[in-house]
């Protein structure tokens, strides 16, 4: 036992040091050995020789020279970018959106294109098209990319081979749809519901940054909700915290068709961008689209106003029972309705929420609209994409003598 323990020390001791190297070099960029000797608290020689160790794998590179200070330059180093990949794709009723994201998390190139709404093998063959025309633009192969995230609506279960609760994407809950999409693309796939992705998105560069207990709140073509409590994306015991879609705030209404005929639920055809036609087609107002009702209500029109009212009324009773449960400091619209009326609404859904209840959670427009899957997906596989890079580095054999190392930390 103590022999296998002791074997392993080397390994753990090289994995931490890189990582912790790593990132500070992520973090910081162009810094050299004396920076990241006070930022990390190794020792000199245990730095010089995880540098050596992070140059030969190809994660970081030298970027010039300190300049413009007394005495000897320094040698700077920062992230190679081109040494991981990650595709974010962001499935949805109307677009199919796609970047790749280098390793130091910017964009590389991205893509959208009108969702092949037809059938499910349609929509995987958009998304493959999608992996092999960023892939071109930025000169690798498919099978450089390290990890790929996929934002989808709807969950994934556990052992299930198909999606859940999606039912605007033809074919998503065909039982076999999940390991279809995972032999059409290169990479290991991670899935994960839109929404939730959106949430973390606007934690790491949104309006959410900084706030640890919010709500994305996401009404568009569907409605869905990402919890994040205590920093951390919040999925609930089976994947489904946040399918506020489902919500029976009509007690009056008769009860749904259950099992596989949910499709969408109560709150969502009250609010969604189908519930809002109907309200605005049963009070006169011509629209073929939200936005349209949206623009109308912008230009002065009373009826367009009301529907409008009624819409922020509806979201203040969903807001109420949700800050009821989580007490969030921060609730935030998004989605297409959220983010494209998000001026006309956010108003009104305070003073109705003010009139219902005693949670008074701040309200925001989602900073990052349509990105936002994106920017939380790219985020997602960013760490995934190192942690396997990692495991990798500190699985091989170490390129300097992990117990010299560990007496230089002693010295230090």
């Amino acid at each position: 036992m103590r022999a296998r323990e002791s074997a392993a020390q080397p390994s753990l001791l090289r994995a931490i040091n890189l990582r912790a190297t790593f990132d500070t070099v992520q973090a910081r960029g162009r810094i050299n050995v004396s920076q990241v000797v006070r930022e990390t608290g190794l020792s000199r020689p245990t730095v010089g020789d995880v540098i050596a160790q992070l140059e030969e794998l190809g994660l970081i590179h030298r970027v010039g020279r300190t300049r413009g200070h007394p005495g000897p330059t320094a040698q700077l180093y920062d992230v190679n970018p081109r040494a991981g990949w990650v595709l974010s794709l962001d499935v949805g009723r109307q677009w199919v959106r796609a970047a790749l994201t280098d390793l130091t998390g910017a964009v590389a190139a991205r893509t959208a294109t009108r969702t092949s709404a037809s059938t499910a093998p349609a929509v995987i063959a958009q998304l493959r098209q999608a992996a092999d025309k960023l892939a071109f633009e930025v000169e690798i192969d498919p099978a450089d990319i390290h990890q790929i995230v996929v934002g989808t609506p709807g969950v994934s279960r556990p052992g299930d081979d198909h999606f859940s609760l999606a039912p605007n994407i033809p074919g998503w809950e065909t039982p076999g749809v999940i390991n279809d999409i995972r032999r059409s693309l290169v990479a290991p796939v991670l899935f994960e519901n839109d929404v939730n992705l959106a949430a973390v998105g606007e934690h790491v560069e949104g309006v959410a940054r900084g706030v640890d207990d919010f709500v994305l709140l996401s009404v568009g073509t569907g409605v869905g909700m990402g919890v994040v409590l205590g920093g951390e994306l919040h999925r609930g015991a089976t994947g489904l915290a946040g399918e506020v879609g489902y919500l029976a705030l009509d007690m009056e209404s008769s009860p749904m068709k259950r099992g596989a005929a949910w499709g969408a639920g109560a709150f969502e055809a009250l609010v969604s961008s189908a519930g809002i036609l109907a309200t605005a087609q049963a009070r006169g107002v011509a629209a073929s689209s939200a936005a349209d009702v949206f623009a109308a209500a912008r230009s002065g029109d009373a009826a367009a106003a009301a529907v409008v009212g009624i819409e922020a009324v509806r979201l203040a009773h969903a807001i109420a029972a949700i800050a009821a449960v989580l007490d969030p400091q921060l609730v935030v619209l998004g989605g297409g309705i959220g983010t494209g009326g998000g001026d006309l609404l956010l108003g009104p859904v305070a003073d109705a929420l003010a009139a219902i209840s005693p949670f008074s959670p701040r309200l925001a427009v989602s900073g990052l609209g349509a990105d936002g899957v994106i920017a939380g997906a790219a985020a997602t596989g960013l760490g995934l994409a190192l942690d396997r890079i990692f495991e990798r580095a500190a699985a091989g054999p170490p390129a300097v003598d992990a117990a010299r190392m560990a007496l230089d930390e002693a010295a230090g």
